[in-house]
């Protein structure tokens, strides 16, 4: 399976990959995504999905409840 148009083109475009990754870094410490992470990686360890390689994520749902779902369907939502 190849990469995405996406990653294609970070990987093709040094300035642009760089610009992201200071995007990356600063969204990441945000206190939101600080949060975020830190809900889900509880809910993990809770279910016993953290670091076993299940491929199972843990899913904010729009009503602010916490579910396991497999990560790709997870990350290829674009809601």
């Amino acid at each position: 399976m190849g990469l995405s148009k996406t990653a294609l083109y970070y990987k093709n475009n040094a300035k642009a990959r760089r610009i992201k990754l200071e995007y990356d870094k600063k969204y990441q410490k945000k206190k939101s995504a600080i949060k975020k992470r830190v809900e889900c990686n509880r809910f993990n360890r809770n279910n016993g999905t953290y670091g076993n390689g299940d491929n199972i994520d843990c899913s904010h749902q729009k009503d602010g409840t916490l579910i396991k779902e497999h990560r790709s369907k997870n990350r290829g939502r674009k809601s």
